[in-house]
C-alpha cells in the first residue's frame, strides 16, 4: 500500500477509535472487516498505530496543536508504527519538520502527566500502592503485552506443544509461574495451526491461568465459574478436573457464552455446562445453594490491569463507573458464596489494579461472612508447586493472603485474587 494511503487509513481509524463509543479492539476489528483488502502488514501498522496513540494520548495531545492538518492525522503521524523513512515519504515538508521537532523532545523536557499518560484520578491510587514502583509500572504499560498460551492439559503436555510450535517456526518459552503456560513474542497466525484447531492451546494470559490454578478443582467435584464470559478459565478448570464432575459456566451475557461454544468443542471437554442467568440471584443459582465444592468469581471490573492490551480503558473508565462496579462486585460475591457447601472453596478475582475493587471487597466480605475463612494464597500456590509463590502475593491477614500480580513485576496482566474456605 502506498505510504500516503496507509497514513490516511491510520488517521481514519484513529478518528473512529477516539470517539470512545466502543472498545478499541471492536473498532479495529470492524475496520478490518470493512476493508478486507488490507494485508497482514497493513493491519499490523493500523492496529499498532492506534494503540500507540491510546497509550500516549496525553503526550500526543500536547504535541499535536503545533502541527498542521486534521488532528487525527497529526496523532496518527506521532503514533505511526513502522519505519520512519516510510512515514516521512507520506508527509509534506511542513509535517516532516514538525515531526523532527517532536522527535527531538526528551523525557526530561516533559511534564509528569505527559510521561505517565494516565488520567489524574488513577495516578494517586497507583502511587499510594506502588511508591517507587509507579514509574516502572508506567513503563510497562507503554508497551504491548506478550502473547501467552495455555496448553490443554487434558490431552497435551507443555513440552510436546512447545516442540510442535518450534516446528512451525514459532519460538515459545514456558511461563515462569503457570505449569500450563507458554509465552510467545509477536503475533503469529495461530488459528491456522493444527495445534490450535485440535484444541491443544488457548490464548490466555498467565495471570488468568493462575486464577484457575488457585481454584484447584478436583476430579468428580461440582464447580461453578460464576462470571464465565467467553470461558477461558472455564476451559482451564474443566481440564484440571480431568473432564469429570460437573462444571457450570454462568454468565448474564448469552452472547459471551456463545463465544465459548467453539472453544469448548475444540477442547474435548464434556463436563462443562454453560448457562445464561438473568442476575446473580437467578433461580438456577438458588437451586444449587449449598451443593457446590468450588466457585470462581472472576467479577466484572474496570479491567485496568489489562492496559497493555486495552489502553483505551484508561480513557473510557471513570471514578463513577468504578463505584458502580464495586456495588456489583459486592452483590455478586455474596450471592456466589451461598452456593458453597461446608469445606468448599471460594475464589474472588479481578483484572483490576485498584484497591477498592480488590482488597476492599475481600476485607468487607470477610467481615460480613464469619463462616468463611481467608486462606493464604501464597501457601496454596506453594502447595501447587508454583515457583516464587511468595513473590506473587501480598496483603491479607497473613501478609501473603492475596494474589496480587503487576505487569512490571510479574510480566502478566494486573490481577487480584482472594481465596476462602467455608467453615
Amino acid at each position: 500500500m502506498h505510504p500516503k494511503v496507509l497514513l490516511d487509513a491510520c488517521a481514519e481509524l484513529v478518528r473512529l477509535t477516539l470517539t470512545f463509543e466502543h472498545p478499541a479492539d471492536a473498532v479495529v476489528s470492524r475496520f478490518f472487516r470493512d476493508n478486507r483488502g488490507l494485508g497482514p502488514r497493513e493491519r499490523a501498522t493500523l492496529a499498532e498505530t492506534v494503540y500507540t496513540v491510546l497509550r500516549k494520548k496525553l503526550l500526543f495531545d500536547h504535541m499535536a496543536p503545533s502541527g498542521s492538518g486534521p488532528k487525527e492525522r497529526r496523532l496518527a503521524i506521532l503514533g505511526f508504527y513502522g519505519p520512519r523513512d516510510f512515514l516521512k515519504s507520506a508527509l509534506t515538508d511542513q509535517e516532516r519538520n514538525w515531526l523532527e521537532q517532536c522527535d527531538a523532545v526528551t523525557v526530561d523536557d516533559l511534564m509528569e502527566r505527559h510521561r505517565h499518560n494516565l488520567p489524574e484520578w488513577l495516578v494517586q491510587p497507583l502511587k499510594d500502592q506502588l511508591g517507587t514502583g509507579f514509574w516502572p509500572l508506567v513503563e510497562s504499560l507503554s508497551s504491548a503485552a506478550p502473547l501467552d498460551l495455555r496448553v490443554n492439559a487434558l490431552n497435551d503436555k507443555r513440552a510436546d506443544v512447545q516442540k510442535e510450535l518450534a516446528k512451525a517456526g514459532i519460538k515459545a518459552l514456558p511461563t515462569p509461574y503457570s505449569p500450563w503456560g507458554l509465552r510467545i513474542d509477536g503475533k503469529p497466525a495461530l488459528t491456522k495451526l493444527e495445534v490450535f484447531t485440535r484444541g491443544a492451546v488457548e490464548v490466555q494470559d498467565e495471570g488468568s491461568q493462575l486464577l484457575a490454578l488457585l481454584l484447584d478443582a478436583k476430579r468428580g467435584e461440582m464447580v461453578v465459574d460464576f462470571c464465565a464470559g467467553a470461558g477461558g478459565k472455564t476451559l482451564a478448570i474443566g481440564a484440571s478436573m480431568r473432564n469429570t464432575g460437573r462444571l457450570y459456566a454462568f454468565d448474564v451475557s448469552g452472547h459471551r457464552l456463545d463465544a465459548l461454544k467453539p472453544r469448548l468443542a475444540r477442547s474435548g471437554l464434556s463436563n462443562v455446562h454453560p448457562a445464561a442467568i438473568a442476575h446473580e440471584r437467578d433461580d438456577r443459582v438458588k437451586r444449587l445453594a449449598g451443593k457446590i465444592d468450588r466457585v470462581l468469581v472472576d467479577a466484572p471490573c474496570s479491567g485496568l490491569g489489562t492496559l497493555r492490551r486495552n489502553p483505551d480503558l484508561k480513557w473510557r473508565q471513570t471514578p463513577k463507573a468504578v463505584e458502580e462496579l464495586v456495588a456489583k462486585q459486592t452483590a455478586i460475591l455474596a450471592s456466589a458464596a451461598r452456593l458453597l457447601k461446608s469445606g468448599g472453596r471460594l475464589v474472588y478475582a479481578t483484572c483490576s489494579i485498584l484497591p477498592q475493587e480488590n482488597e476492599a471487597i475481600a476485607e468487607a466480605f470477610s467481615a460480613a461472612h464469619p463462616d468463611f475463612e481467608l486462606l493464604d494464597a501464597a501457601e496454596l500456590l506453594t502447595q501447587l508447586k508454583v515457583e516464587g509463590a511468595q513473590g506473587l502475593c501480598s496483603g491479607g491477614e497473613m501478609g501473603t493472603g492475596y494474589l496480587r500480580l503487576w505487569p512490571h513485576v510479574h510480566q502478566t496482566d494486573g490481577f487480584f485474587a482472594a481465596v476462602w474456605k467455608r467453615k
